[in-house]
């Protein structure tokens, strides 16, 4: 089993007197998560799957007096796929004030939903954390740097899925599952979606324009729709995990860029299989792109695990000048650029550079990624 950075962080927050949330994609281990953290409790635990009817029901506008009778001398009770609880939000808001030295953990395959009804009741009574896809900087725990090169290829491919990297010798099968059951699960079934296949198909022109900037006008116009509808699905397509926007970076240059954005993918295997390319990357003309996505989801993932108070963006303008990521914390910045091969001559915007001054610069190939990824430093 991959060790999961956030396991030791979550346990560090158990019984501090908050409800902890964990959001994440479907398939990305939340339940394995719960599971290995229950270990440490026994016979202490109460697991309770909402997936069952028969919980749902349990814990659908229950009484604090229900919800005792319930978990009788547990120490530790397990929500999973709590969205699937109609007011889920007041059932836990009962747990934190009504029961005490009882530590609740609920799942989430959606923010969408579980957030919007968790939120106001759970104000100041939560600790929300998101599992993504395993990261690089998880599997170096287990892997030399020389066995992570080997593999790199084929994590840029087939993605970082947990079961995707169990097993390998079904890796195409099980992304093209994971991409056809399970994708569109929790979103298809959002009140607000009248047209599902626009919604994939929406998916699949976003997969073919990783690395460039996006505009709603172009996509709206393509899928016959409004820009209002596009914004609306791409912000739930977001808030379920599966793409994330990098806004423009923009302070005094009148040539900036302001208006546009760039969409990527949490993993590319779930890219690839939308657009059904799993070619290897010498024979592919997305090459660039594709490594650029890979690169900028796990430094978000870094950034999740490290709890840092990151800002992410991308730079360009309208002289074609640009830089494909820029982070600023605290006010200071840093510029990288990305490029599959060390041989291609490649270097941060002269202009970028005098008029910001970052506080670093880089420029990211397969040679030191490591570095990017901070793998040098398990």
């Amino acid at each position: 089993m991959i060790a999961r950075a956030l396991q030791p962080i979550i346990e560090s927050k158990l019984f501090k007197g908050k409800i902890i949330i964990i959001y994440g994609a479907r398939q990305v281990g939340k339940t394995t998560l719960i599971k290995s953290i229950q270990k440490n409790f026994l016979d202490k635990t109460l697991y309770l799957n909402c997936d069952e009817p028969d919980i749902r029901e349990i814990l659908t506008d229950a009484t604090s007096t229900k919800l005792k009778s319930i978990i009788g001398n547990k120490q530790l009770i397990l929500i999973d796929e709590a969205q699937r609880v109609k007011n889920i939000g007041l059932t836990l808001k009962l747990f934190s004030d009504e029961i005490k030295n009882v530590q609740v953990i609920a799942t989430g395959s959606s923010s969408f939903e579980l957030s919007n009804i968790i939120n106001e009741p759970l104000t100041g009574r939560k600790y929300v954390f998101i599992l993504t896809p395993v990261s690089l900087k998880e599997l170096s725990t287990s892997l030399s740097l020389i066995e992570l090169n080997r593999l790199l290829e084929e994590r840029i491919i087939y993605g970082m899925y947990p079961e995707i990297i169990s097993k390998p010798d079904e890796k195409k099968t099980l992304i093209k599952e994971i991409t056809r059951s399970y994708l569109f699960k929790d979103i298809l079934s959002f009140e607000g979606i009248r047209k599902p296949e626009q919604i994939e198909k929406l998916l699949m022109l976003l997969a073919a324009q990783i690395g460039n900037e996006v505009s709603y006008n172009e996509l709206a116009n393509t899928l016959n729709l409004d820009k209002d509808t596009v914004s609306k699905y791409i912000d739930i397509l977001e808030k379920a995990f599966i793409i994330f926007r990098l806004n423009p970076f923009s302070r005094n240059l009148r040539t900036e860029i302001t208006k546009m954005r760039k969409i990527y993918f949490y993993d590319t295997g779930i890219r690839n299989a939308l657009i059904s390319n799993f070619n290897l990357l010498d024979k592919r003309p997305d090459k660039g792109a594709l490594w650029e996505n890979f690169l900028i989801s796990e430094r978000l993932k870094l950034n999740l695990i490290n709890n840092a108070d990151v800002k992410s963006y991308f730079w360009r303008t309208s002289q074609q000048q640009e830089i494909d990521y820029i982070e600023e914390i605290e006010g200071k910045l840093s510029a990288y650029e990305f490029t599959f091969s060390e041989k291609q001559k490649k270097q941060v915007s002269k202009t970028f550079l005098k008029n910001y001054k970052p506080e670093k610069e880089m420029i990211v190939n397969k040679n030191n990624y490591f570095e990017f990824l901070e793998l040098l430093s398990t």
